[in-house]
């Protein structure tokens, strides 16, 4: 539309009609807190623009010479006209919400609200039945036409004024941004942007590597070049943040974006969820890059009717819930309506926090504390009588490797044992479904904590074929920002300075966020019938220097200013982690991303012989306990550390570029 199409639109009697709407909604939105008092408010503003275009309609007509008995007639009839297509406004529903960004299907629901409404007045006010005063059926035909530009026309140019004018009337304020992507994504990011001036940011330039996007405008905003010239372009427009659409930008061209803005001195931004922004569902919120956006592999997504099914108004009791996927098992089941949610842990502290975090995200379910051991079995079989959990998830486990190599005796007594006591006790209290937390450690363990996680799937999988309650395992990798994981730690070591401290140049680890590790867990819950050990597909395995590095440069440094120290391997740990063994092939579940470990289901008998004869060790010296725990399970090789080579061999290089 040309500068004189809007003088022209906005001096017609629709657009006047327009301009009396915006004005009283935008006073109207300041003033309405409450949903009843801003719908109130809103087909207030309705009423009266409709009153008002019903008026001018008689006044084009007729020229601005209305006849007295002709207004007469528009007087009388004005109340009939305005309640119809107040009605036909209700009936539609198309007073609520998409102000900000109406699109297409908006406007054709808006045309068929006016349709109906003016359909409704010429009926009412043409049928000689009815016996009202009559009305040329012209200003009929005139207040169609206007009540149409009138709903259509209010909303895009409130759109207008927010993407195109604002911006232009305030040139000094925001701060300025390139978008990376001239796509559907890309576009989508910059009309989100101009949509939401409160966001302090304004659009100067988009960036694409496609070289017949150069010189296009997408979404009047012009395509400036190619990234390899993202320090020029953002010193041309003097743009401070580049802004990153995930996840339709892949992971390696975000890590060499973040490298770009590194150089230019530039803040890289990412806004995840495009696929949401696009369908409108959500609204942009940039953030700095996070690791995960760097890790290259596709996130989990929920089956999220089966979880619901699973989970909604039932009993959940977590086990080790003040953990970090403990914890996130607990924010994320809220979501799906449990009626109580029993959190136990042995620390106190962590307990309490969360549990006044989840009081205030779900009110009405109930949440419980309950400060003790999954290792005491008396407590827990008074928690699950008084409770009745029909869901346990069992994330309580003593998880550092080091840590339990120098205490193996611990970790028997956690690990085996506590989860010994929380199965007997969920198929005791007839517990529906019974979830354990596992690991990718314990596929061919050379730790202790390893070879105890696979004791407890082992324990899992000989009760289950005799039980009622469904018991399954979900075994995953390593999780992003845990308790003790390396990201934190590395973290904490490039704000000192340095050194970053890496075990070996090629240890590789699989990664996944602690939301994806807890939806795996919820899913897999619904998934299972009992017996089964679910493993997630989690894409490549990511070399621990390169996490490192990457790190690096999300704090806005380079190589060279933080060094990075290989130490050798620990005790326990392996080079390369597993998710299934060889004798355990994969076979596909209903989602996409989660698959079983087929084994042969193990001897119950023997499992809970060779368990209680562990048992019988633990007052003894470690070496003893270490001894009996690989008598007790044939694969487990217990592995010394052993020191580093300085260099990544061609191989390792090869498995994770």
């Amino acid at each position: 539309m040309s500068i004189a199409d809007d003088r022209l639109v906005a001096a017609s009697p629709v657009g006047r009609a327009a301009r009396a709407e915006a004005r009283i909604l935008v006073r109207a939105r300041s003033a309405a807190g409450s949903p009843m008092l801003r719908a109130a408010a809103v087909l207030s503003a309705h009423a009266a623009a409709f009153a008002v275009i019903y008026v001018l309609a008689f006044a084009l007509r007729f020229d601005g010479r209305v006849p007295a008995v002709v207004a007469a007639s528009a007087r009388a009839t004005l109340p009939l006209v305005v309640g119809l297509k107040l009605l036909a406004v209700l009936a539609t529903g198309t007073y609520r919400g998409w102000w900000r960004t109406p699109a297409l299907a908006d406007l054709v629901a808006l045309v068929e609200c006016a349709g109906l409404g003016s359909l409704a007045a010429a009926i009412a006010l043409l049928l000689p039945s009815l016996g009202g005063p009559r009305v040329p059926r012209s200003v009929l035909v005139i207040d169609g036409l206007g009540t149409v530009g009138l709903l259509c026309g209010a909303r895009v140019a409130l759109r207008m004024a927010r993407e195109r004018y604002y911006p232009l009337l305030t040139p000094g304020r925001g701060t300025r941004a390139l978008v990376v992507g001239a796509g559907e994504a890309g576009a989508a990011l910059v009309r989100a942007v101009q949509g939401r001036p409160e966001l302090g940011l304004r659009v100067v330039g988009i960036v694409d590597d496609e070289p017949r996007a150069a010189g296009r405008v997408v979404a009047g905003v012009r395509v400036l070049g190619g990234t390899d010239r993202l320090e020029a372009l953002a010193s041309r427009r003097r743009a401070e943040v580049v802004l990153i659409p995930t996840p339709s930008v892949p992971p390696r061209q975000v890590r060499e974006l973040v490298d770009g803005c590194n150089a230019a001195g530039l803040r890289a931004q990412v806004v995840p969820g495009v696929d949401a922004l696009l369908s409108g569902r959500v609204s942009v919120r940039p953030r700095d890059v996070a690791i995960e956006d760097l890790l290259g592999r596709e996130p989990v997504r929920f089956v999220g009717a089966s979880v619901g099914r699973f989970l909604s108004g039932k009993g959940v009791l977590v086990t080790g819930a003040a953990g970090s996927i403990g914890s996130e098992i607990c924010r994320q089941a809220l979501a799906f309506g449990p009626r109580r949610i029993v959190l136990l842990d042995t620390n106190e502290n962590g307990l309490f926090y969360l549990e006044r975090e989840l009081r205030g995200l779900a009110p009405g379910t109930v949440i419980v504390p309950v400060v003790a051991s999954v290792r005491d079995a008396c407590r827990l079989r008074l928690v699950l009588d008084e409770h009745r959990p029909e869901v346990v998830f069992h994330a309580a486990a003593h998880k550092h490797v080091p840590m339990m190599e120098a205490n193996p005796a611990a970790a028997v007594a956690n690990n085996v044992l506590g989860t010994r006591t929380v199965v007997d006790e969920a198929i005791r209290a007839g517990v529906e479904a019974m979830v354990l937390i596992s690991t990718d450690k314990a596929v061919n363990p050379t730790s202790v904590m390893g070879a105890t996680k696979r004791l407890a799937e082992l324990y899992v999988q000989s009760r289950a074929s005799r039980s009622g309650t469904r018991l399954v395992a979900v075994r995953f990798g390593n999780v992003l920002g845990s308790n003790g994981s390396v990201v934190p730690t590395f973290q904490e070591q490039i704000r000192r300075g340095g050194p970053v401290t890496v075990t070996h140049p090629e240890m590789t680890r699989y990664f996944m966020t602690i939301p994806e590790a807890s939806q795996l867990v919820l899913q897999a819950g619904a998934l299972g019938r009992g017996g089964e050990i679910f493993v997630l597909d989690m894409g490549r395995p990511v070399r621990i220097v390169d996490l490192a590095r990457d790190l690096i440069r999300l704090s806005g440094l380079s190589d060279g200013d933080i060094e990075i120290a290989y130490t050798g391997l620990r005790p326990g740990e392996k080079l390369f982690e597993e998710l299934h063994g060889p004798g355990e092939p994969l076979d596909a579940t209903r989602h996409p991303k989660i698959f079983v470990a087929r084994s042969a289901p193990p001897d119950p008998e023997a499992v809970s012989a060779t368990i209680d004869r562990l048992a019988s060790q633990l007052d003894h010296p470690p070496e003893a306990v270490v001894s009996a725990l690989a008598a007790a399970l044939p694969e487990f090789r217990p592995r010394p550390a052993r020191p580093s080579p300085r260099e990544p061999s061609p191989a390792v290089m090869a498995l994770t570029a």
